[in-house]
């Protein structure tokens, strides 16, 4: 799998990836008003390392000063819990725990290293949380500028410390455990999901029930836009130059995540080597697979699942994914041409008109 190498979460892929979803291209946004019934409300900052937008498309005109506050106040909770840049987070001091004892957290973050564990386990280590000492090995970490590839000995070495099997989680009381100090636990290829889930949840509870959560790509949608018309999310074609949409598709009650391997790697000897890092193998991926879009019900997994399924590969990664009804579409290089590849679940879910 591959993770990331923003602040304050660690995404060496994700979170330059994850952009690839252009939703403010696509959701019609109109200026707020509280005159017009079509408004769509907008608020916006950063968090993670990366820019968090909410579309709001409400029933009543909202206090938004208030609602930006409780979403602020959200995310910084979630960051204080889960990120591996902040040294005094759950996350950073167990990393740094050099015992084999279990750990207590939030049942939180409890939940969230328990959804990944299960993620792993049902993509047998496509996702792995624990990769992220080979991905940083590889370059693709916050020390970036490699240009050739480790040697085997450091690989093997460096693999020692990894595999998803050496974590347990105990969720009442809720705690983490390692099987050896040496393990690195990161959630960043599956917490920017889980944030868009909370504010999502977070809205809903206050009264919004027609919302659209975006963090880094990572898109949670909710009931509809302000015109009845689902919310319209765009994927980006995958080249290194420039941006450029391949297709739309409406969401809806549904989390959408995008992983691709097109923005951050390095050539040596004529090879190419992507941030998409196999973490059974401790090598960057060779198959053509460009990028990948997931939709299924929460957006945590939607998260997960693009990760797992760009280390997969598209003729692996489709047959898991119809085995299971995942809808998905994925984007493969043929040669000069991008070839596009969808499930029937995410076949229905594009925009034809």
């Amino acid at each position: 799998m591959t993770t990331s190498a923003d602040k304050p979460f660690r995404v060496s892929f994700w979170v330059v990836l994850s952009l690839i979803v252009l939703v403010g291209v696509l959701c019609g946004l109109l200026i707020p008003s509280t005159s017009n019934p079509r408004t769509i409300r907008t608020l916006s900052g950063q968090t993670m390392g990366t820019q968090y937008t909410v579309r709001i498309a409400p029933e009543l005109p909202p206090d938004a000063g208030r609602i930006w506050r409780q979403v602020d106040e959200r995310l910084a909770e979630i960051n204080r819990r889960m990120s591996t840049y902040d040294p005094e987070s759950e996350l950073s001091r167990f990393n740094r725990l050099n015992s084999s004892d279990w750990f207590a957290v939030s049942a939180e973050t409890a939940e969230v290293v328990a959804a990944a564990l299960e993620i792993a386990e049902q993509t047998s280590g496509a996702f792995d949380p624990t990769v992220g000492p080979i991905v940083n090995l590889w370059g693709f970490g916050p020390d970036k500028g490699r240009t050739k590839p480790p040697s085997d000995d450091v690989v093997e070495d460096t693999l020692a410390r990894v595999g998803y099997k050496k974590v347990s989680v105990r969720i009442d009381p809720p705690a983490l455990k390692k099987s050896i100090p040496e393990v690195y636990l990161d959630l960043s290829g599956i917490a920017k999901g889980y944030a868009s889930d909370a504010i999502s949840e977070l809205l809903n509870e206050v009264g919004f029930s027609n919302t659209m959560v975006e963090i880094g790509g990572e898109v949670r949608a909710r009931g509809a836009k302000a015109d009845g018309m689902p919310w319209r999310i765009g994927v980006e074609q995958p080249e290194d130059r420039g941006r450029l949409i391949h297709a739309a598709v409406n969401l809806v009650n549904a989390g959408m995540a995008t992983s691709g391997d097109y923005r951050n790697f390095f050539e040596h000897d004529g090879v190419r080597y992507s941030h998409t890092i196999d973490s059974l193998t401790g090598r960057p991926v060779q198959h053509d697979l460009a990028a990948v879009s997931v939709i299924v019900a929460t957006c945590m997994e939607a998260d997960a699942l693009a990760t797992a399924l760009l280390v997969m590969g598209d003729e692996k990664g489709y047959d898991w994914c119809i085995a299971r009804d995942i809808s998905a579409m994925f984007l493969v290089r043929h040669g000069e041409q991008i070839i596009e590849r969808a499930t029937p679940g995410f076949q229905k879910r594009i925009v034809t008109e």
